[in-house]
């Protein structure tokens, strides 16, 4: 599915006085929290909206406004950023009657950060359309260190020039911004790059684990796995997690879960075979019965040794 939309209207100077747009930010959790107080530092005007008031109140004090609705948020914004949990919430928050689509003033911008399926995304896109507004999909590669840092890498599913109103925003809260042309194909890669991660975690466990079965120490296997070439990179974060045995959130198993998930609705629309990443999935699932939803998602090593939450 390909939709059109009306070129943006960009102001002869770019957005270089940023401070005249008004930006809102939805969702306010490990993500969306750190993502808007680098636009606050940055010196933007960012109005907050979360399910759960209390975590509004670090960015009032950074100089957000706080709404007290969602629709009371976009109402007057010229860009809205969602940052949530699922494509449910997304859908129960701006696609149902009442919602904020229909709050939000025309042309203006919605920028969907949630990882979601890409068929979601192009139906958020349809229905901004409709109501004369202009839908990105911009999922984010990172967790809670890289959206602290503002080093987060965005995946959109738009055009460079179609960027180009919003750019200075996104290189507030990420150091690369991936163009991927058409709508939904932000959440396509971002799906892509999620189950490579989810499978990659359990692969090293399982070398860690019979690593140590073989008689290899633990702290050697830690130390020197990571630093293979057919290791994943992010292995060396997650390795410190598995020596610790402290799961500290960084990325929630149970959004992994989610996401796992996700890639087998797209795996059948698409009547393309997910056999690994199904498998992956179902161990997934198993941790998160097991308690560890909360934790990060290299928690799957504590379950696979066979240990508690």
């Amino acid at each position: 599915m390909h939709l059109t939309f009306a070129p943006a209207k960009i102001p002869p100077d770019g957005l270089t006085n940023h401070l005249i747009m008004n930006i809102t930010f939805a969702g306010l959790g490990i993500m969306g929290s750190r993502m808007a107080a680098n636009l606050l530092k940055q010196n933007f005007s960012v109005t907050v909206w979360n399910r759960s008031p209390a975590a509004t109140e670090p960015l009032r004090e950074l100089g957000a406004t706080v709404a007290a609705s969602l629709p009371e948020a976009v109402r007057d914004a010229d860009l809205v950023i969602s940052m949530l949990a699922t494509p449910e919430v997304v859908a129960s928050l701006f696609l149902v009657p009442g919602g904020a689509l229909e709050t939000m003033q025309k042309n203006a911008f919605w920028l969907d950060c949630t990882t979601v399926n890409p068929s979601f995304s192009r139906r958020c896109a349809a229905a901004a359309q409709e109501r004369g507004l202009r839908f990105v999909d911009a999922p984010v590669a990172g967790s809670k260190p890289q959206a602290a840092a503002a080093q987060l890498a965005f995946f959109v599913g738009a055009t460079a020039a179609e960027i180009a109103p919003f750019r200075p925003l996104l290189e507030a809260m990420g150091n690369k911004i991936i163009p991927l042309r058409e709508r939904g194909q932000g959440a396509a890669f971002k799906m892509l790059v999620n189950i490579m991660l989810a499978q990659s975690m359990l692969i090293f466990s399982e070398a860690v684990l019979l690593g140590e079965k073989l008689g290899l120490g633990k702290d050697f296997l830690l130390d020197v796995l990571p630093g293979l070439v057919v290791s994943a990179p992010f292995t060396k974060f997650k390795a410190e997690m598995i020596r610790a045995d402290n799961y500290d959130v960084q990325f929630p198993l149970e959004w992994m879960h989610k996401d796992l998930h996700l890639a087998g609705i797209t795996a059948y629309e698409e009547g393309q075979p997910l056999y690994l990443a199904g498998l992956t999935k179902e161990i997934f699932a198993a941790a998160r019965e097991a308690g560890m939803g909360r934790l990060d998602f290299a928690a799957v090593h504590r379950y696979l040794a066979g240990g508690v939450a």
